[in-house]
């Protein structure tokens, strides 16, 4: 299989035909081997008659999974990632605001050389209070990731298999996935595309969401830059705590022997005294990450290194030393 184009479905009854016409109008023409799965995420409308239709009207490219409740948008990228086959996986919202005709661009660039291919909203149809807490997030997950994306909310996007396996999505994870596929070295590109007015339904997310974003975003951070050495985040926080404590007991030596001022009676004792303590203890909680790393790579033989390509070699043939 060539292209999987991924779509979850909440409560589209009207807006799926129209997509799937749409992805075959700009798809087919391409002569690739294809197929789109509808991940239903627990609709409450009629959207899973009409996708068991398409399935029997389209067999040989319209692939449907049922979710047994309404599990969120993430999940359900991840359902279809799942059962995907193609090389390459495209992700697209049900609800025609993205255009399937921009797919065969962001194709054009991953055969140009690109793992990832953003698509980026310039035009954005929605209203300010969508926008501008977007934007805001936008430049937040960009300075924290190091990805630099203008749009990490559209979920437009093309990924090469090989770059989007090997970790799990939880919560509203799936807009952080091109800073994972950054961490395993994924050439990233970002492309201007069409964004169309919501033509029926309403939307199904609001200002809570980005809430949501900006606490995962400390999970991604971690995951992303301290999976694989905890020990330089929390050894790192602990040495910090403990050079400050012992600046603060200078402070307090220096006070005790040139002005006479007891050091006990000070709140500055017990501040500093705790915070060596939380130094200690986040450098003991370091250490215990770095065992729980280390059991997590060489339990299930996951090598800490990620390989692009081999010339003249069999990848089985080597053993990792990861």
């Amino acid at each position: 299989m060539d292209l999987s184009i991924v779509a979850p479905v909440y409560n589209e009854e009207e807006n799926v035909p129209l997509l799937h016409q749409a992805i075959t109008a700009a798809v087919a023409p391409l002569g690739l081997e294809w197929e789109v799965i509808l991940v239903d995420d627990g609709s409450s409308d009629g959207s899973l008659e009409v996708l068991r239709r398409l399935a029997a009207e389209d067999p040989a490219h319209v692939r449907v999974i049922e979710l047994r409740r309404n599990f969120g948008q993430t999940a359900a990228i991840a359902a279809g990632i799942d059962y995907s086959c193609g090389e390459v996986v495209v992700l697209i919202d049900a609800d025609l605001q993205n255009d399937p005709a921009d797919i065969p661009m962001m194709l054009e660039k991953i055969n140009a050389g690109y793992d990832v291919v953003s698509g980026w909203r310039i035009s954005r149809q929605d209203d300010l209070s969508r926008r501008l807490p977007s934007r805001l997030a936008n430049g937040l997950i960009s300075s924290v990731t190091g990805v630099h994306l203008h749009d990490y909310g559209c979920t437009l996007k093309a990924y090469r298999r090989e770059v989007i396996t090997g970790f799990k999505l939880y919560g509203e994870m799936h807009r952080f996935i091109p800073v994972y596929a950054n961490s395993v070295g994924a050439r990233i590109i970002e492309m201007p595309v069409r964004h169309h007015p919501r033509r029926f339904g309403k939307a199904k997310y609001g200002l809570e969401r980005t809430v949501k974003v900006i606490l995962d975003l400390f999970t991604v951070k971690f995951l992303s830059s301290y999976a694989n050495k905890p020990i330089y985040l929390f050894g790192g926080a602990g040495i910090v705590l403990i050079a400050l404590a012992l600046l603060v007991m200078l402070y307090l030596f220096v006070r005790r022997v040139f002005f006479g001022v007891p050091v006990l009676g000070s709140p500055f004792f017990q501040m500093s005294t705790m915070i060596a303590i939380l130094g200690f203890q986040s450098i003991l909680m370091g250490l215990i990450a770095e065992l729980l790393a280390r059991t997590y790579h060489e339990s299930q033989g996951k090598p800490t290194y990620t390989v692009r390509a081999v010339i003249n070699l069999e990848p089985q043939e080597r053993e990792s030393v990861g």
